[in-house]
Order: structure tokens, then sequence, then C-alpha cells
């Protein structure tokens, strides 16, 4: 099926739904691109009539009615009941919920941290027997998937007591495809390509990059999300998580390399628009605005898939601006690696019931009824591309499909004092001309006082 095509599935399976008889069902079962083979063959299993599964998680407004919507196809298929709350304080609530056992059957966990800390209290049941197995072998970049979902538990013994569900992509470059074809630049699939074309466009009489790290209190942070990824582009995946855990120092010379490699992008005052006095004062909100000028005061901005938000009102992805794979090294031979985000699903009060919803969620079905609403991201091998909304989601989906290492964002997983603070602060000093080792000694001193 043609590109083009591919939105007109999802819509028209919105149609077919909207004449579904029972009316529950946004998409008529049996119609449009879905995987119902194996939805009907899960059906066909369970009669969990007259159980509930209760779910506790981040989402809410138009992402609750959203994932409402996949799980009435869970009841559909079993006959039990889901009740979903969705809480801007979840951290806390469900902190609160199991210690005073009254935890749901299951939480959604917007990162793995407060995950590990839970299954350490023995507030969490690993999951059951098989499911690591199963991500390995379904999920791209399956062994990440483990990797990221293993902690220790209360006894110390490590399991997997998280599900991955909705991933968000953060190894994406943003640019104007029109200023691009009018320069007769190609997109670069390596990252010696990728600063061949950044000195190329300097020497064109451009400016390659548009780089922004004011966010108020939280200045700096979009400075740590390129030294992450280029830690993944310089380092192998041990590397990387023993720099989480703090295994390898930050000052570590391997860190203090990918730092300076965002150097070689963000102070160089030919690289960056406003030049690299520029990068600490300038909003990331605003950051990206030099894509649509005319002529364009930059070419390139590299952001996760959220920063379209902040284009101008009016902007179309897919033609006004696009974007690529933030590409790895040739010569290091460390794969494709991405760096992002993601929830997973926690099990805080087993049951049978509780059990065959995890069944659920590896069915491509429970990724697909969110994908064709648009607004979700899969590592799930096993879905149709097809179903996507949107060509730019199926782009970044299709970029977590090559993935062969996924990584969480670094600074989202070391202690707050960390990676939302020194990091962020000793970034900015950084991009400002104090020498990366000094830096990086500054963030380990600090991690050092709180151990």
């Amino acid at each position: 099926m043609k590109p083009a095509l591919y939105a007109g599935v999802a819509a028209a399976a919105l149609v077919a739904g909207a004449a579904h008889a029972a009316g529950h069902l946004p998409f008529a079962p049996g119609e449009g691109d879905f995987a119902w083979d194996s939805y009907n063959d899960f059906a066909g299993q369970y009669d969990l009539s007259g159980a509930t599964v209760t779910i506790t998680g981040p989402w809410t407004g138009n992402e609750k009615e959203k994932v409402d919507k996949v799980f009435a196809y869970f009841t559909e298929a079993t006959g039990a009941e889901v009740n979903y709350s969705g809480s801007d304080s979840f951290e806390q609530d469900i902190v609160i919920s199991t210690r005073a056992g009254s935890a749901p059957n299951l939480a959604v966990f917007p990162q793995p941290g407060l995950a590990a800390d839970m299954a350490s209290q023995g507030l969490l049941t690993p999951m059951p027997d098989g499911t690591a197995d199963w991500v390995r072998d379904n999920f791209a970049a399956g062994q990440s998937w483990v990797d990221l979902g293993t902690y220790a538990g209360a006894d110390g013994a490590d399991d997997l007591y998280g599900l991955f569900y909705r991933v968000d992509v953060k190894s994406l470059v943003w640019y104007n495809p029109i200023a691009f074809d009018e320069a007769g630049y190609d997109i670069p699939e390596t990252m010696e390509e990728l600063k061949e074309l950044t000195q190329q466009i300097v020497d064109d009489g451009g400016t390659p990059w548009c780089i922004g790290l004011g966010s108020g209190a939280a200045t700096g942070w979009p400075a740590t999300d390129w030294v992450e990824d280029l830690m993944l582009r310089t380092q192998s995946p041990a590397d990387y998580d023993a720099w989480v855990a703090n295994e390898m120092k930050f000052d570590d010379p391997k860190v203090i390399a990918a730092i300076e490699e965002f150097g070689w992008f963000a102070r160089n005052d030919d690289f960056v628009s406003g030049g690299s006095e520029a990068v600490a004062t300038t909003d990331f909100r605003d950051s990206p605005a030099g894509l649509f000028t005319i002529p364009s005061e930059c070419y390139m901005h590299r952001q996760a898939s959220f920063i379209p938000a902040f284009f101008p009102e009016g902007t179309e992805v897919g033609e006004d601006v696009d974007f690529f794979y933030f590409p790895a090294y040739e010569d290091k031979d460390l794969g494709k690696p991405v760096l992002g985000a993601g929830t997973l699903f926690g099990i805080t009060d087993p049951s049978d019931a509780t059990n065959a919803f995890i069944e659920f969620l590896k069915l491509p079905i429970a990724h697909e009824l969110w994908m064709a609403q648009g607004g979700f991201l899969t590592a799930h091998a096993g879905v149709n591309p097809a179903v996507y909304a949107e060509d730019s989601l199926r782009a970044q989906g299709n970029i977590l499909r090559e993935a062969t290492t996924f990584r969480f964002d670094a600074s989202d997983l070391m202690p707050g004092e960390i990676g939302a603070g020194a990091f962020w602060t000793g970034m900015v000093d950084y991009v400002t001309g104090a020498d990366a080792a000094e830096v990086a000694a500054g963030i380990q001193s600090r991690w050092d006082s709180i151990q």
C-alpha cells in the first residue's frame, strides 16, 4: 500500500467503527487492517465474566479516552471489566495505595525508576513466566526492553517487573525539506555524513543548527539528551547502563568524550544560529523557529517527537518540516541505537484476570488500536504499520522497528539531584565555555556527596 493511502486505513476503520451496532467499540471487529486473528484466538481462551481489572496510570483527558477504547476490547474478548483511573499525581498515589494495601491490579509507570524502587520494596509482582522471552522475541531491540523492565526484587534477585507499552522517540533531527531540496542536500545516514553536511552548509554560507537549552528552572535539559544520544553512539549499551548507575563515573574519559562530541556541534559559532553564546539562553520552545524563516536561519534541529507542538501554527509535518534518524557512527559498529522514553505496566495486585490482561497487551491489536487513534508509538515488532494514523508516526515507528538498541533517557534514571540538577547546570556551564572534564568532575563530586 502506498504511504499516501495509509492514513485512509485508520479513517476507514473509524467510519466502520461508528457504524458498529454495539456502539462501544470504535473499530468494528473483523474490519480494517488490524490483527484480528490473534485477537479472536485470545478471545476463545478466556471467559472472565464477573472479574474486574483495576488500573492506575498517568494518562488523563484525551489520552484516557483513547486508552479506554483499547481496554474495551479486552472486555469484549473476556467479559472482564476494566476500570482505569488516570492521575496527574500518579507517582505519589501509587506509592500510597500500595503501602496501604489498596493497590490496583496494574500500574502504568511513566518511567522505570519508580517501578524499580517499588520492586525493590516488594510492592510489585514479577511478570508471568515466559514474559521476558516473549519480549525478547517480539519487540524490536527486544533485549533492551527486557533490560529496562528487569529490576531487583525485595530478595535482591532480578526479575522482569515491567512490560513496556507506549514509547516516545528522542533520536530525531528535524529539518526544512524545502531548504534541503533547494541546496541539494541529502539526508545523512551516518554520523560521519551528518558532520560532513554540517560543515558543507557552513561552506555554502548557511547555518546548520538551531540549538536552545533554555527552559526556566529546567534550563540545560536539552543538552542532556544530546549527550545521552552521543553516549549511545560512541560507547556500548553496557557502558551507557554503567554510566546511568554511576558504576562508570561521570568524569570517566568515555563520558567526557560524549560531552565534547556535543560541543563539536554546540560550541562552534559557525554551526549554531546566533552563535554558541545563544545556545544557553535560547528557549528550547523557540529554538526550532529558524527552520521556518525565509531564508532559513538554520537547517536542522535535534529534538524529540513532541517538538511539533512548538512549531508555527499550521505547520505540516512532511511538507513544511520533516525529520530523520539521528544517525550512528559507521566506524563504531554500534548498530542503530535509539534514545527515548516510554510507559510500562507493572503488577501491583496479581489475579488471574490481571495475567490475562498481560496476555492481551502482547497482542498486536492492543497496540494497533491506539496507533489508529494517533499519538502512540510501539516497539512491538508484530504490529501492522499501515494502522498508524499519521505518516510521521509511521516513520517514527519504523525507526523503533529498525533499532538495535533502545535506552531510556539517562537523566530521568539518575538521582534527581543529578539528572534534574547538576547534569542540567553542568551542560549550561559547558556550552558557555567551561572545560568538559571540569564540568564532568563537578557532576561526579555532587553525585558522591549524596551517596
